[in-house]
Protein backbone atom coordinates (compact mmCIF):
# COMPACT_ATOMS: atom_id res chain seq x y z
CA UNK A 1 0.00 0.00 0.00
CA UNK A 2 1.39 3.43 -0.93
CA UNK A 3 1.12 6.43 1.33
CA UNK A 4 0.28 9.79 -0.23
CA UNK A 5 1.87 12.68 1.59
CA UNK A 6 -0.23 15.82 1.59
CA UNK A 7 1.16 19.31 1.95
CA UNK A 8 -0.30 21.61 4.60
CA UNK A 9 -3.09 23.76 3.16
CA UNK A 10 -1.06 26.98 3.61
CA UNK A 11 1.79 25.52 1.57
CA UNK A 12 -0.56 24.43 -1.22
CA UNK A 13 -2.18 27.86 -1.46
CA UNK A 14 1.20 29.62 -1.62
CA UNK A 15 2.34 27.15 -4.31
CA UNK A 16 -0.69 28.06 -6.42
CA UNK A 17 -0.13 31.83 -6.36
CA UNK A 18 1.95 31.46 -9.53
CA UNK A 19 -1.05 29.91 -11.25
CA UNK A 20 -3.18 32.97 -10.41
CA UNK A 21 -0.43 35.20 -11.85
CA UNK A 22 -0.31 33.16 -15.06
CA UNK A 23 -4.10 33.36 -15.45
CA UNK A 24 -4.03 37.15 -14.89
CA UNK A 25 -1.27 37.58 -17.48
CA UNK A 26 -3.05 35.42 -20.05
CA UNK A 27 -6.33 37.29 -19.58
CA UNK A 28 -4.57 40.63 -20.05
CA UNK A 29 -3.12 39.65 -23.44
CA UNK A 30 -4.76 40.00 -26.80
CA UNK A 31 -1.76 38.54 -28.68
CA UNK A 32 1.44 37.34 -27.08
CA UNK A 33 3.24 34.80 -24.95
CA UNK A 34 3.25 33.96 -21.25
CA UNK A 35 6.34 31.97 -20.32
CA UNK A 36 6.82 30.08 -17.05
CA UNK A 37 10.41 29.61 -15.83
CA UNK A 38 10.95 26.60 -13.55
CA UNK A 39 13.99 25.81 -11.40
CA UNK A 40 14.25 22.65 -9.31
CA UNK A 41 10.56 21.94 -9.85
CA UNK A 42 9.41 25.37 -8.64
CA UNK A 43 8.11 28.29 -10.67
CA UNK A 44 10.60 31.10 -10.16
CA UNK A 45 9.66 33.56 -12.89
CA UNK A 46 6.77 34.46 -15.19
CA UNK A 47 7.46 36.47 -18.34
CA UNK A 48 4.89 38.15 -20.58
CA UNK A 49 5.60 39.30 -24.13
CA UNK A 50 2.81 41.26 -25.77
CA UNK A 51 2.50 41.54 -29.54
CA UNK A 52 0.66 44.20 -31.51
CA UNK A 53 -0.88 43.03 -34.73
CA UNK A 54 -1.60 45.50 -37.46
CA UNK A 55 -4.61 45.12 -39.69
CA UNK A 56 -3.54 44.25 -43.23
CA UNK A 57 -5.38 47.29 -44.64
CA UNK A 58 -3.61 49.60 -42.15
CA UNK A 59 -0.25 48.12 -43.14
CA UNK A 60 -0.97 48.64 -46.84
CA UNK A 61 -1.93 52.25 -46.19
CA UNK A 62 1.28 52.90 -44.23
CA UNK A 63 3.39 51.31 -46.97
CA UNK A 64 1.65 53.25 -49.75
CA UNK A 65 2.14 56.63 -48.04
CA UNK A 66 5.81 56.02 -47.20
Amino acid sequence: MSVIQQKPLASVSSDLKWLDLVVQNVKSLRYGVVEIIVHDGRVIQIEKTERMRLDKTEHRLETATS
